[in-house]
């Protein structure tokens, strides 16, 4: 049996290595992620997946999840009416700085726990051993339920925008030249979403690579649109007093800085996927400090890309109202065709954000499948072992039944469209909400506890930590009741925003359930000598510290 101290006060430091073959008959990337491979054996899981990511391709594949300018894009209906440009620039600053610290407290309990169960493994041995099997179950729904709805959310952004950049071609009456109904939108959808699953399924050796050229295609797609945008500027530029402090709120809210903190849903979104990554812990290399690096990296650069991208779009807004009202029904779309003066230029710019919206669902999908998984090898999933969702297949090396599984279950609540065209607010609002509890649940806890276990981690931020550890749940208990709120007033049966109703009636399902079965058949994830000695070593190590 190993033991605590063969891995260091963290689990991250092997003195010796225990490895039942020799270095030569595995690959260079498990060879050198060795340590990380025997701490997870040492904690009752077998490595399954391939450690083949490097701190770069984690902040890369993080930036993807977030992918800036389509997250920004097909969410810009939100600070429009919100407060105008001072809600697009300064709401996306402080959701970014927000989201710093929230990026921080996940990054110093993740060099402690790196695994793919992410903020419900951690939940679960940061808890109280009175509390913890029914806290991190309540987290690990939060979790798994955010990562499905989010990519579903991106999924379902996509076609809406793509049908937006459609109709950027007009009649003679002004109309778009592709009114789609309710079903065509959900063929769409369907199709799009079946897309990044085969993409993420037979690809997944090569994403890393993609997300590479992600991040490359996303900069050379932005650069040229702030370039045409600000060269041609067919309706005349806006003043810099205007772009930077211009306020105007046409959602109908009041006061005034209500509305506009209802707009700064579209940085929310943005940013809400950027924890997903945590769940790639076990193909990451290091990702004792390789994954908490890419938290906050991937953060900071997601900023300074959002900024690039939007600032030079405000100088060149024609009458937000006009906007708002556009056949397009999508504000990018209009924005270019406004700014660009002809439809066909217009829509080759949007040609960058429509791929990029595509393979951010893929990587969205990648992180939910091993959510998912990883929730379900602790059996927390109905049916998991008959149905095989805490397996990996052998020969694509993912856990694919898994990641049908999140799949059936996106196609299935994309049906709600067919019934209320609200639907894509309360995916958009319920995602961020799980997202963002998910991520501040092993925070609060931590925090609550005095830190006792980040006192040992590799990435211990310190006097910042105890900061960023009290902004993450102060934005948690701000923004759970803020992305209930409708976006603009009056309200009616189709421009109320059900995010509130996903939101209760998922927890509602996972607590019923608890107490149905997870109660008598549940008991967290798998707790050996070790898991117990780390616990103990961390807390000495505290004491020793104080």
């Amino acid at each position: 049996m190993a033991k605590a101290e063969d891995y260091g006060a963290t689990g991250m430091h092997r003195r010796e290595s225990k490895i039942p073959y020799s270095k030569e008959d595995c690959p260079r990337s498990s060879r050198s992620s060795e340590p990380a491979d025997d701490l997870l054996e040492a904690l009752g899981y077998t490595q399954q997946l391939a450690r083949s990511r490097s701190t770069l391709s984690v902040t890369f594949m993080s930036f993807v999840l977030a992918s800036v300018p389509y997250g920004l894009s097909t969410t810009l209906i939100y600070p429009l009416t919100g407060g105008g440009p001072s809600c697009i620039i300064w709401g996306w600053v402080a959701v970014c700085l927000f989201m710093i610290c929230v990026a921080a407290s996940l990054g110093e309990i993740t060099s402690v726990y790196p695994l793919a169960g992410g903020v419900y493994y951690q939940t679960f041995m940061l808890c109280p051993v009175w509390c913890r099997q029914l806290v991190a179950w309540l987290t690990g729904w939060a979790f798994v339920l955010g990562n499905i709805i989010i990519t579903l959310s991106v999924n379902f952004g996509t076609t809406l925008f793509l049908i937006g950049c459609v109709n950027i071609f007009q009649d003679g009456q002004g109309n778009g030249v592709f009114a789609a109904n309710a079903w065509q939108t959900y063929l769409i959808f369907l199709a799009i979403t079946l897309l990044c699953n085969a993409i993420s399924a037979w690809g997944n050796r090569w994403l890393p690579m993609l997300d590479t050229l992600t991040v490359i295609g996303t900069f050379v797609g932005v650069l040229a649109i702030i370039c045409c945008t600000l060269a041609i500027a067919a309706e005349g530029r806006r003043s810099a007093a205007w772009a930077f402090g211009g306020f105007e709120v046409t959602s109908g809210w009041n006061p005034p800085g209500w509305a506009w903190c209802v707009g700064i849903l579209h940085g929310a979104y943005a940013t809400s996927a950027t924890g997903m990554v945590v769940s790639m812990c076990e193909e990451v290399e290091k990702p004792a400090t390789q994954v908490p690096k890419a938290l906050v990296g991937a953060i900071v650069l997601n900023m300074l890309c959002g900024l690039v991208f939007l600032i030079p779009l405000c100088f060149v807004l024609p009458d937000i109202s006009s906007i708002i009202n556009d056949p397009s029904g999508q504000p990018m779309p209009a924005i270019l065709r406004s700014a660009i003066g002809n439809e066909a230029g217009a829509f080759v710019l949007t040609v960058p954000i429509i791929i990029l919206g595509i393979l951010c669902g893929v990587s969205c999908t990648t992180a939910a499948s091993r959510c998912t998984w990883a929730f379900a090898r602790d059996g927390a999933i109905p049916g998991s072992r008959l149905l095989k969702f805490d397996q990996v297949n052998d020969k694509m090396g993912i856990p694919l039944n898994s990641m049908l599984l999140s799949m059936v279950v996106q196609i299935l609540l994309g049906l709600i469209y067919l019934g209320s065209s609200a639907a894509f607010n309360a995916f958009n609002g319920s995602g961020v909400i799980f997202l963002t509890l998910s991520y501040v649940i092993p925070v609060a806890v931590s925090f609550f506890t005095g830190r006792k276990t980040i006192a040992s981690g590799k990435f211990n931020l310190g006097a910042f930590g105890v900061f960023a550890n009290v902004v993450s749940i102060a934005w948690c208990l701000f923004a759970i009741p803020l992305f209930s709120m409708p976006s603009a007033l009056p309200v009616d049966m189709s421009t109320m925003n059900y995010a509130c109703v996903v939101f209760v009636g998922g927890f509602a399902i996972s607590g019923l359930w608890y107490y149905i079965w997870g109660r008598k058949n549940y008991s967290g994830p798998k707790v050996t000598e070790v898991t117990e000695e780390l616990r103990r070593a961390s807390r000495t190590s505290a004491t020793m510290h104080m």
